[in-house]
């Protein structure tokens, strides 16, 4: 098909599925079924991210698999279609970081959203499926130790693990690429504010960076409730 289109139409079509992508992973699934379920808005609970995660403690933990499985094919499915169009792997990519940039930033919740690890597995999942299942024990070795720095060395290591078992070179770009956004994300941490005094800061930005969390307990963040605004300084979001 794409032989087919002249440059112009084909910058199109790759602008096309970017918003498409974007507004596909904008779909806050773990918010609607928060509030499906529950009755409550996840950004008022816990790390105020609106994940998976968020929905184990403060949902239903059987409602994180149908919200699991739905992040997931946000991130696989604009990167499959990519692919499915002509598209070669770098157009494929960019498409499918789209759908993680909607994910957490989401334009229906006011750019309030989550991490971005679930499109990005999808997105794995069609372009370096081996990719996909090291990352997925990273998070499960992440979750057993609570540590949310796990999952970000796993992404960092990640081309490694691709050199080894021979995989595709662009693994180098989707890791490099997922570990900005993940620190980005992290710092912003949904435009919840930073302490004015510089040392405070300094040391709740590390926290964010490798921690994922403006404290030092983690079980105290993750239980936050909208009434928690104490530990952190700010209600979160």
């Amino acid at each position: 098909m794409m032989e087919e289109l002249t440059p112009f139409w084909i910058t199109i079509l790759i602008l096309g599925l970017c918003i498409f992508a974007y507004l596909l992973g904008s779909i806050p699934s773990a918010y609607l079924v928060g509030r499906w379920v529950k009755g409550i808005d996840l950004r008022e609970y816990g790390s105020g991210t609106v994940s998976g995660s968020m929905v184990w403690e403060h949902v239903a933990k059987w409602a994180v698999f149908p919200v699991g499985i739905f992040d997931i094919l946000k991130g696989a499915f604009p990167t499959w279609l990519s692919l499915k169009l002509g598209m070669g792997e770098v157009a494929a990519m960019i498409v499918g970081f789209c759908a993680v940039i909607g994910h957490n930033w989401p334009v229906y919740l006011n750019f309030h959203g989550g991490r971005g690890l679930s499109p990005f597995l999808g997105e794995l999942l069609v372009l370096f499926p081996a990719g996909m299942f090291f990352l997925l024990i990273g998070l499960a070795i992440g979750w057993l130790l609570h540590s949310a720095t796990v999952p970000l060395f796993t992404i960092i290591f990640m081309p490694i693990f691709s050199r080894v078992i021979s995989g595709p070179q662009i693994v180098l770009w989707m890791a490099l690429i997922m570990t900005l956004i993940t620190i980005t994300k992290r710092i912003q941490a949904n435009q919840r504010p930073l302490p004015e005094a510089a040392d405070e800061r300094r040391k709740v930005l590390l926290r964010r960076i490798f921690l994922d969390r403006d404290i030092d307990s983690q079980q105290d963040w993750i239980h936050r409730g909208p009434d928690s605004q104490g530990l952190s300084g700010s209600k979160p979001g």
